[in-house]
């Protein structure tokens, strides 16, 4: 097989796959779990709740896993501490919610 054969199969797989990049980068963090919490994450990486977290400073994110959010929430919280806001796609918890996460 010659290198044009083989460049160009390459070259359409490449385009297919950026085609869906802008997408996936458009929806940014608002696709999945997001945390904000009290005191810095000791670790960067956390798992909790079934999902392995990314944590920044005070700042976590985790895909979704189809687990409820309430339950989520409350086991990472006994992983990282007191958590300030929750988000489920970019939807924040209620107060009252927030507060039986951190229970």
């Amino acid at each position: 097989m010659t290198l044009s054969k083989i460049a160009l199969p390459l070259t359409a797989a490449a385009a297919v796959f950026s085609l869906g990049a802008p997408a996936a980068l458009a929806q940014g963090g608002s696709a999945g779990f997001t945390a904000e919490l009290a005191e810095p994450a000791a670790d960067n990486r956390v798992i909790a709740g079934g999902v392995l977290w990314s944590c920044s400073g005070t700042s976590c994110t985790a895909p979704i896993n189809g687990k409820r959010p309430l339950r989520v929430c409350h086991d990472l919280k006994r992983e990282v501490g007191a958590i300030t806001s929750f988000a489920v796609g970019g939807e924040a918890l209620d107060a009252e919610r927030l507060e039986r996460c951190n229970r």
